[in-house]
């Protein structure tokens, strides 16, 4: 809960305003004080009114407001919070904060608050994946600020894609994670989960029985104990935790993407079942089935996402943990696996048929590292991620 916690909430202007209004409720019935700042496009869209109605508090708007320029107000706002959040944090704002441009009340708090900032962005997915939005994003993040989403889906202007903001509720869980502390907190930590999905044609691809519910708990628990976590998912059966930042893809090439953007980070934990081979011949229509013809197939091998980060030789993150799924020999496969790859430490698990765990809910893993194999008790794939976040957060601090 938030109770006693002080939250400056910035809003930005775009459609995307009118989830301000249930995030305020939804803060306000943790506990939480909301101190509302509107931009002029904003206002635009929700009103002074609704906004104070439900913060139960002034709404600040004018860099020159003349009552309170007289005590410095914007100073005193930007430091008196345990939380500034920018909701939704439009394209505009983020460019001015990665510039440390300050010419309105809320790009000057941003620029004088010595508070901890989480931004929450929302916009186009052009301008989400248009070059400048992308370089503000990794510069920001590298300037230590926290984000939550974008999401994937529908929006207002018809198209379909990530820079939809996050849910009120998830916003809500990321701030409490934020301000709940935790061995973790400050750590940025990127987790891959879930299969891959490889393109024969485009009705028809290669995948595997991974459900990502291992991956998935290894987030949540990272962000229980405060971190600052970058979800890359294939198409899992399992949603994402709450509270992280989460980036959807299909294919292997575009796994290893998300993941080279995401750095620099402390720690990497790699679950996902990334396919090890592409169709490189992959049909542009539906491939038909012909009397007495099979379709010939030529492979290719998809990036190893593990070693390449693993190997880097910059922005190396201090820890990195992969995973080894094998049928037999299951020990000297992921012994040899983590000196090959170049690893820190390897989470091995038997996910031969007899055992359930491939898509279970269970998981019997031994964690391997320099010091050698360690085996845990079968358990829940929620308590494995309890106690490999517990041991990463003993390694990082």
């Amino acid at each position: 809960m938030l109770s006693g916690k002080r939250i400056l909430l910035i809003v930005g202007g775009g459609i995307a305003a009118y989830k301000s209004l249930e995030l305020i409720r939804r803060l306000r019935d943790r506990g939480a004080m909301v101190t509302p700042v509107l931009t002029r496009a904003a206002e635009e869209f929700v009103t002074p009114l609704s906004v104070a109605a439900l913060a139960g508090q002034k709404v600040y708007r004018d860099l020159f407001d003349l009552t309170d320029e007289a005590e410095m107000g914007h100073i005193q706002l930007s430091r008196s919070a345990d939380l500034v959040v920018v909701a939704p944090a439009t394209a505009d704002l983020m460019g001015k904060m990665a510039a440390g441009l300050a010419n309105d009340l809320a790009s000057t708090l941003l620029m004088a608050t010595d508070t901890p900032v989480l931004l929450a962005p929302a916009m186009n997915v052009r301008m989400w994946e248009h070059p400048a939005t992308r370089r503000n994003h990794a510069c920001l993040q590298q300037d230590g600020i926290g984000f939550v989403g974008p999401a994937e889906g529908s929006m207002a202007c018809g198209e379909y894609g990530p820079g939809r903001m996050s849910e009120p509720g998830e916003i809500a869980a990321a701030i409490e994670t934020r301000l709940s502390g935790g061995p973790l907190l400050g750590k940025r930590i990127v987790v891959t989960s879930g299969p891959t999905h490889e393109p024969i044609d485009p009705v028809r691809y290669i995948a595997n029985r991974s459900s990502g519910a291992q991956g998935t708990a290894i987030a949540r628990a990272l962000a229980d104990l405060g971190a600052d976590v970058v979800f890359v998912t294939g198409p899992a059966d399992v949603p994402p935790p709450a509270g992280v930042e989460v980036h959807r893809v299909e294919t292997a090439r575009q796994m290893a993407d998300a993941v080279a953007r995401a750095l620099p980070a402390d720690a990497g934990v790699f679950a996902a079942a990334v396919a090890d081979w592409r169709v490189a011949n992959a049909a542009s229509s539906k491939m038909k089935k012909t009397a007495g013809g099979l379709p010939t197939m030529q492979f290719a091998e998809n990036p190893d996402i593990l070693a390449g980060v693993a190997q880097r030789t910059t922005d190396r993150p201090r820890l990195v943990v992969g995973f080894a799924a094998e049928t037999d020999d299951v020990i000297a496969h992921a012994t040899a696996k983590r000196q090959r790859k170049g690893c820190d430490w390897i989470i091995a698990n038997d996910v031969s048929p007899a055992t359930g765990i491939m898509g279970g809910t269970e998981n019997a893993v031994t964690l391997i590292s320099e010091a050698g194999a360690e085996t845990w008790p079968r358990m829940t794939k929620q308590k494995v991620a309890e106690t490999l976040a517990r041991r990463i957060a003993g390694a990082l601090t």
